[in-house]
């Protein structure tokens, strides 16, 4: 018999975090997630789920507080701060994703952290390192969860909230005891289901936007004395028992201090699922080494792995821009025509003729090798048939962004400025000064607003 509570050493690394524990070189690529994070947040603006969101929060929220709301440039309370740029960094399926835990980080850890250094006034370094909390306590939550939890359950929605209460309680100074009962509140309210793809409806945002907020709720209630379960993960009754049926508690505290697994976190390339990223740049790779003309096209198959089918199967013709992402012939079609899937070939070309043409070419089928490495390794291989006989095959083994094909700063910057383009969100002139902010980050005595 033992004492041992994953639960509890968890809260324990997430409240004693302090930015002289941390390497550069994950403080560098907290650097580079903050940035990618806000450029995500900006391309939200003008979305109708996101500006449902932020039409609530105008009408329930204080107007005269600190927080920015990035789409509006509106001041609010941490709490609607917190909903509404996590719904908007989530929109344009732009913003970062771990592979192994299947879990998008920055959408839920930012919008809190940012919010709560704006109300207290807090330093660069310490904005960082609640963000560091965040990534690694969610990453590992995702991992702990597993394969069958994401079957049904958005992954994101469920460890995002344990991550933000994370990240919201390192910068709010909770104590262990404290960070455990955030933990457990966190994770009684955690949820996400899958089912809205197929009805193209709304949900997706909303996950986002009520993991961070619900998870700064959770901090500040703890701070409070609001108690919560000991036993949030691995209880008989906590999420592992009514979530996930492989659920393993050792991944819950794998290497502490020793694996920072934010290094191990993607950027994303594609405005779209990640699921079709690596069939997308397979075909790519296919293209751009055999020059085909997409006329000469007769069929694509896309070899994946069984998460890719549990979420992208759900659409069969697209009805929306958003369910478009979600469509593997869709971002096929895209690449194949536009040689890009990004926000303007989804916003005006998703519903092209030409494209629904391809998108009847393609086929998803899984493949045991893929399956089998998924998901710590995302493989990407396509098979694309011609008229005249001849077959193709494209393979790529680490798709663009993960972290060994990484984006460099540069091409973030990039990134983000197109982003805040294409929704209106900030001018060149505001991106670029917003870009030196961060640069000087660890310098930053205290956070303030980045869009006046």
């Amino acid at each position: 018999m033992t004492d041992f509570s994953p639960s509890k050493t968890l809260a324990e690394f997430a409240a004693n975090l302090r930015f002289e524990d941390i390497p550069r070189t994950v403080i560098l690529r907290a650097e580079d997630l903050f940035l990618d994070w806000f450029g995500s947040a900006l391309a939200g603006k003008g979305a109708r789920p996101v500006e449902a969101i932020e039409s609530f929060a105008t009408a329930m929220g204080r107007i005269d507080g600190v927080c920015e709301v990035l789409i509006s440039r509106r001041r609010t309370s941490p709490f609607f701060a917190a909903l509404v740029n996590a719904a908007a960094s989530h929109s344009a399926e732009q913003d970062d994703v771990h592979n192994a835990s299947v879990f998008h980080p920055g959408t839920v850890v930012f919008p809190p952290t940012l919010a709560i250094a704006q109300t207290l006034g807090s330093s660069g370094r310490d904005l960082l390192t609640a963000a560091v909390a965040g990534y690694e306590t969610g990453i590992r939550v995702g991992e702990f969860l597993g394969r069958s939890h994401y079957k049904v359950f958005h992954t994101t929605g469920t460890a995002g909230t344990i991550a933000a209460a994370a990240a919201a309680g390192n910068l709010l100074r909770l104590s262990p005891e404290q960070m455990l009962d955030a933990f457990g509140n966190a994770g009684t309210q955690a949820a996400g289901l899958w089912e809205f793809l197929r009805d193209a409806a709304d949900s997706k945002q909303l996950h986002t936007a009520k993991a961070a907020a619900d998870g700064l709720l959770s901090a500040y209630l703890a701070q409070h004395g609001f108690t919560g379960a000991k036993r949030i993960f691995e209880g008989e009754q906590g999420m592992a028992a009514g979530m996930s049926t492989d659920a393993d508690p050792a991944k819950l505290v794998d290497k502490l201090g020793e694996r920072w697994a934010l290094l191990e976190t993607s950027f994303k390339y594609h405005a779209c699922c990640r699921h079709t990223h690596p069939a997308a740049d397979a075909l790519l790779k296919i293209l751009s080494e055999n020059k085909l003309d997409v006329d000469a096209i007769t069929r694509v198959t896309a070899h994946v792995h069984q998460g890719a089918i549990d979420v992208l199967g759900a659409v069969d013709v697209p009805r929306t821009v958003h369910q478009a992402k979600f469509s593997m012939g869709t971002v096929l079609g895209l690449i194949a025509l536009y040689r890009r899937a990004g926000m303007t070939e989804f916003g005006e070309q998703y519903s092209d003729p030409r494209v629904a043409a391809f998108r009847r070419k393609v086929t998803m089928v899984l493949d045991p090798e893929i399956d089998q490495a998924y998901p710590a390794r995302w493989i990407g291989k396509v098979t694309v048939e011609t008229v005249d006989g001849r077959v193709f095959h494209g393979r790529v083994d680490e798709p663009r962004g993960d972290p060994g094909n990484t984006l460099t700063r540069a091409e973030l910057e990039e990134k983000a400025l197109r982003l805040a383009g294409y929704s209106g969100a900030a001018t060149p002139e505001e991106m670029a000064a917003i870009f030196a902010q961060m640069r000087d980050l660890t310098r930053t005595d205290e956070i303030g607003v980045f869009l006046g």
